[in-house]
């Protein structure tokens, strides 16, 4: 059996509200696509385009870099974000309430962002286990620099030493939105990250637990672009996937 096939983009470094918007774009399109054969299975129950062709959706997996920004969540608390518009303003960053779940995160340089643009009908209707194949891909690439990535039982992301207390530490946050099945916002793994802006909010809304990042947890910077590689060859494996 063939592997779907993934188009991959390297989108660099992007403002937020760009790939935002770019993504959003991505999944409207698909699910056009998926109104389109929903109503051509109503008229004639075979799903066909006006070449005759049965339509289909593009899976993509795009990975980009973000000027510093604080990102909230739908279901995200304001009261999480510890300074103001002026401080962000003075300090250089921006600021969204976003579409996707979880709560209030940062973005910024030397972060690797994934955005896998998925229709999940072609691979399981089941959002939690799509997250936890997202964790699986970034515990897998953790593992190839020898630190074990874990889950953190009612926590999304990945974690290290989730269960001692005093030591949890998120290294990879997680957060998505889906519509008709169709996934759009993702992962953003810390790689030589500077967490100091992670002082500003309570990452995640969660309290009294640590950030962290590959650099910290082995106290050198890593190859940035090696990680990428790492995490899409980790994504093909997960997923079953060609990303071309």
């Amino acid at each position: 059996m063939d592997k779907q096939a993934v188009i991959f983009k390297d989108l660099g470094i992007i403002d937020y509200k760009e790939a935002w918007d770019y993504q959003e774009a991505l999944l409207r399109k698909n699910v056009e696509i998926k109104g389109v054969r929903h109503k051509a299975q109503d008229a004639s129950g075979k799903a066909q385009d006006l070449e005759g062709n049965e339509p289909g959706t593009q899976h993509y997996l795009l990975f980009c870099e973000h000027p510093a920004v604080y990102t909230l969540g739908k279901s995200g608390k304001p009261e999480h974000v510890l300074i103001d518009e002026k401080e962000m303003e003075q300090k250089g960053i921006q600021f969204f309430n976003t579409n996707r779940g979880g709560d209030i995160t940062f973005h910024g340089l030397q972060q690797i962002v994934g955005y896998p643009i998925l229709d999940l009908e072609k691979f399981y209707t089941d959002i939690g286990r799509y997250l936890r194949e997202l964790e699986e891909v970034i515990i897998l690439t953790l593992s190839e620099y020898n630190i074990k990535g874990e889950r953190s039982k009612g926590e999304t992301g990945v974690w290290i030493e989730p269960g001692i207390i005093g030591k949890e530490r998120k290294i990879c946050a997680m957060g998505v939105r889906c519509s008709r099945w169709i996934t759009m916002h993702g992962f953003a793994l810390n790689v030589n990250t500077d967490l100091s802006y992670f002082n500003n909010i309570i990452p995640c809304g969660i309290e009294n637990k640590q950030v962290t990042s590959i650099e910290r947890e082995l106290k050198h910077k890593v190859d940035f672009e090696e990680v990428k590689e790492k995490i899409k060859k980790n994504f093909e494996k997960v997923f079953g996937v060609n990303c071309e």
